[in-house]
């Protein structure tokens, strides 16, 4: 009896998988989560004694700072907003005469918004959320020949100011809007995530790749781990199996794999296939057939229309654009005005950044958030106009160096909750090596075209398969902005791991900022930083030999800034002591921390302290933070 009841409990799972799959309906309770709501455009509020606000989003941050019994900090000086901004907005630190021009500051802000670094700079923080790199991954990390084309094509994009409708709209279904032969292009961020051509069922190769891209589309766009729900009903949010494979039928049609090849863009072949919920997520056992959809938490009762397209697609994947930049949608807009706020504060008014269900963060100021979501769509979803609103703020131009207010706003509001001061943030890794190259004046701002591969060590090199980071061979193409150094998935550019980039893996919505003894080592001691040190202190020398003048340009250039006496005392000291210490060194040393090109009159003995103070200045916290 007992063996038989055994027999019975072991069945019992594979009978329960035969039975008709039963989907729970969404309650109004769920649909009643802060983000399933309809965004409504609050009104400003009316702070009295109020002389601090510039725009509308200070209304609303003043009214939770007095609300708490704090005052906000006055703005920061203005070579410190002109650095702030300059790093913010294009990611390289501006030059000592722009900082010192006497310019209106919003002047300076259109100016970046409409300068080809713009579009670099952005794009930078879409590609981690698109997890683009320029090769597969896995075992063999095959190159992708064509994925940078993608790269440039969200460059262009945020230079040319692409509402970001159409930028959603594009990306998910440019090849069903024009038969451009380009079209494809921009459907590469559904495929940007690693594969595997090699694999033995390329059944399961394409159900792995349609998981992965639903899961992101979900995750990027709508803020929601849709990704949760591929082998059972979300466990919190109201997403079931089901709303899983019938947002992933959406893609089914255009998705195709052939062994061996790399995937690009999206495009459809002949007639879709059925839909099917796929039991536990498992390739090769599909269950009810379904029909492509969306989640029915945001779209109610009412069905998606899809109609076939003009040029001959079945017009699922533009039916699912069209719902997701609709202006009743819930997330489109909220979750992306959110990413803009974390691009310029370090993180966004909610901390989830891909998180907006129930067990995301809620928002610390939900009517701001949703102030700006009803901007965003009401200026036809204009992207520069939701910066410049964030960036001339009184909310963003707060100062963030130690003062007594400073001091007692961080007692009170330690998690900066209320915005009462400017978040410091440590720059990316990206950001410190374009910061460098044009401190050293040898940054090459030529644009586009395949990831250049600029010198690595040996030993790191070894650690890929051979040949799988040849130097690019033409010099010049070393010292390119960092945005066009080749992504290769199995192996970050090593100062950029260092500085915590993204694997590309997945989806990054905020990157970690990790404090590590390997971050100190590779500044002080690398190849790259002493390069880059020995370039900058050459090309300082060739205009003056005054240390007193080398030290303020080197300054000026790496912060942005004139030194204090007391600093420029400091290094006057150290450039003593340092041509001391050169007396008991050798020359073969010395000739390792010579300025590039060295000056015919300079000695190696009397010229190694240029070299050896540049490479200080790049391991200053000033460098490498934003005020």
């Amino acid at each position: 009896m007992r063996e038989a009841f055994c027999i019975v409990l072991l069945f019992c799972p594979l009978m329960a998988e035969c039975q008709e799959y039963r989907e729970s309906p969404i309650t109004e309770e769920e649909r009643e989560h802060w983000s399933f709501m309809p965004i409504q455009r609050p009104a400003v509020p009316v702070v009295s004694d109020d002389s601090w606000s510039k725009n509308p989003i200070d209304a609303f941050i003043l009214e939770k700072i007095r609300r708490a019994g704090l005052q906000p900090m006055p703005a920061a000086n203005h070579a410190a907003l002109v650095r702030r901004i300059y790093l913010g907005l294009t990611g390289m630190p501006p030059a000592y005469s722009e900082v010192v021009a006497e310019r209106p500051y919003e002047q300076i802000v259109d100016e970046l918004l409409s300068s080809p670094r713009f579009g670099e700079r952005q794009a930078q923080h879409w590609l981690d959320l698109a997890r683009f790199a320029e090769t597969d991954g896995f075992e063999h990390d095959k190159v992708r020949a064509n994925a940078w084309r993608y790269r440039d094509w969200v460059i262009a994009a945020f230079n040319r100011n692409l509402p970001y409708d159409q930028f959603v709209r594009q990306q998910l279904a440019a090849d069903e809007l024009t038969g451009s032969s380009e079209a494809h292009v921009a459907t590469m961020f559904c495929l940007s995530g690693p594969d595997m051509p090699d694999i033995n069922s390329q059944q399961e190769r394409r159900h792995s790749l349609l998981n992965e891209m639903t899961s992101t589309v979900g995750a990027v766009f709508m803020g929601l781990q849709v990704g949760c729900a591929q082998c059972h009903d979300h466990k919190y949010d109201p997403i079931s199996q089901s709303d899983f494979y019938r947002l992933r039928a959406m893609f089914q049609p255009a998705v195709h794999v052939v062994k061996n090849q790399s995937v690009g863009g999206l495009e459809e072949q002949g007639e879709p296939a059925v839909a099917h919920l796929m039991i536990r997520g498992e390739f090769n056992r599909p269950g009810i057939e379904l029909e492509p959809g969306v989640l029915r938490v945001i779209s109610g009762t009412d069905s998606i229309a899809i109609n076939r397209t003009g040029q001959g697609t079945a017009g699922r994947r533009l039916a699912l654009a069209d719902w997701l930049v609709d202006k009743n949608h819930p997330l489109t807009a909220r979750v992306m005005v959110n990413r803009m706020w974390q691009q310029h504060f370090g993180t966004g008014l909610v901390s989830t950044h891909s998180d907006f269900g129930t067990m995301g963060t809620s928002p610390t100021h939900p009517e701001l958030l949703d102030w700006l979501a009803a901007e965003l769509q009401s200026r036809h979803w204009d992207l520069k106009v939701i910066h410049r609103l964030i960036v001339t703020s009184a909310t963003y131009m707060q100062a963030s160096q130690s003062n007594e207010q400073l001091e007692e706003n961080k007692k009170e509001d330690p998690d900066n909750a209320f915005w009462s001061r400017f978040p410091r943030q440590r720059l990316d890794g990206e950001v410190i090596r374009d910061a460098m190259l044009k401190a050293a004046g040898c940054m090459q701002l030529e644009m586009g075209g395949p990831g250049v591969r600029p010198p690595i060590q040996k030993e790191v090199a070894q650690t890929l398969l051979k040949n799988q980071w040849e130097v690019s061979p033409q010099e010049s193409d070393h010292y390119r902005r960092s945005i066009y150094v080749f992504a290769r998935r199995n192996l970050r550019y090593p100062l950029f791991e260092a500085f915590d980039r993204p694997d590309a893996n997945a989806s990054c919505p905020q990157r970690q900022k990790t404090t590590t003894a390997p971050q100190a080592l590779i500044l002080f001691n690398s190849k790259l930083t002493l390069d880059l040190a020995r370039k900058m202190a050459g090309d300082i020398l060739r205009t003056t030999r005054d240390d007193d003048a080398f030290i303020r340009e080197v300054l000026r250039r790496c912060w942005s800034r004139e030194p204090e006496p007391e600093l420029l005392e400091t290094a006057r000291n150290f450039f003593t002591e340092s041509r001391d210490r050169a007396d008991k060194v050798s020359a073969d040393q010395l000739n390792q921390v010579t300025p590039t090109p060295l000056p015919a009159e300079l000695s190696i003995r009397d010229s190694a302290v240029y070299v050896e103070f540049c490479l200080v200045a790049f391991n200053t916290l000033e460098f490498i933070v934003i005020q």
